[in-house]
């Protein structure tokens, strides 16, 4: 798992083929996700959880603030708490919006 800044995506290989990105957009102090993909060839094997803890974690350890416009990453924080305060209040409905369905 490797973020790729000039792409504006984490991505995870398997065997040196993509198997799975997170894409981004950078703000000052904050990561915006706005997609998470997993090749069809991937899925199931725990590929997008891979990709959402390692995104989330390097955003940890840059003091970004996470926003969740990706339905995965906000489903993903919504199913591990401990993430949660990554997500500033004012964008905490992302979540909310998830666990309603």
């Amino acid at each position: 798992m490797r973020d790729e800044p000039e792409e504006a995506r984490y991505a995870a290989r398997a065997d040196g083929r993509l198997a799975g990105i997170a894409a981004y957009r950078l703000r000052p102090a904050a990561i915006v996700f706005t997609h998470t993909e997993v090749l069809p060839e991937f899925e199931g094997q725990g590929v997008g959880s891979a990709i959402a803890r390692a995104a989330l974690d390097d955003a940890r350890d840059r003091g970004l603030a996470v926003v969740p416009h990706c339905a995965f990453i906000a489903a993903w924080i919504g199913r591990h708490p401990d993430y949660e305060d990554l997500v500033p209040p004012s964008d905490r409905s992302l979540l909310e919006r998830r666990r309603r369905g």
